[in-house]
């Protein structure tokens, strides 16, 4: 039904954005919202994905056609619904994904929230094959820090709340505690993405 939205990113939270057009505000649920920290009160354009259920309407928003189009391909696996979707998308770099998939690797795959064995075999099932042009291109490592910034707790606070929003245990974020603590993170969305590598490493 929708493509994408051209409008004002007006807010920024944990597990959704707010995109401004035409006098309306749209709530949109992104895989990784701190991603786009560098465009809050900028034109975008998100490419959106209409979930309908028989109580809500709800849109799903993704950086490019390429992401919208994995997004599908993992809501229609069985028991595989959008929130277990944008938890696997959250990582931004998908070529671990792809290869587990491809390479059979049920471990890794269990590791991503509301993802037991039976899901993960399904996914290989379903998915072996078709996921070749689904590598991302700004997955790079983050550089280990030898100094722990101050601001380290606030930006754990925001990542343990957006972790929380896709699904991912209080024990499981407890866990990655201490070797975020020992980094340092230019930003909010630096420091999600290392937690993301950490949870599936």
């Amino acid at each position: 039904m929708y493509e994408y939205i051209q409008g004002i990113l007006s807010q920024i939270h944990p597990t959704y954005l707010v995109v401004t057009a035409s006098g309306l505000a749209y709530k949109i649920y992104s895989p990784n919202a701190y991603a786009w920290n560098r465009h809050l009160n900028e034109e975008v354009q998100v490419y959106l994905e209409l979930v309908v259920r028989e109580d809500s309407l709800t849109l799903y928003g993704f950086k490019d056609m390429q992401e919208k189009e994995l997004f599908n391909l993992l809501n229609r696996v069985s028991n595989i619904g959008p929130k277990s979707a944008l938890s696997i998308l959250a990582l931004n770099d998908h070529t671990g994904l792809v290869q587990a998939i491809e390479s059979q690797n049920v471990t890794y795959l269990t590791k991503f929230p509301g993802v037991g064995k039976k899901t993960a075999q399904q996914m290989i099932l379903d998915l072996q094959g078709k996921l070749g042009d689904f590598v991302a291109n700004d997955g790079a490592e983050l550089a280990p820090s030898q100094q722990a910034s101050s601001s380290n707790q606030a930006q754990f606070d925001e990542v343990a709340e957006a972790l929380a929003g896709l699904g991912y245990s209080q024990r499981e974020i407890k866990a990655i505690a201490k070797p975020m603590a020992l980094q340092s993170f230019a930003s909010t969305q630096e420091a999600l993405s290392f937690a993301f590598k950490l949870l599936v490493s």
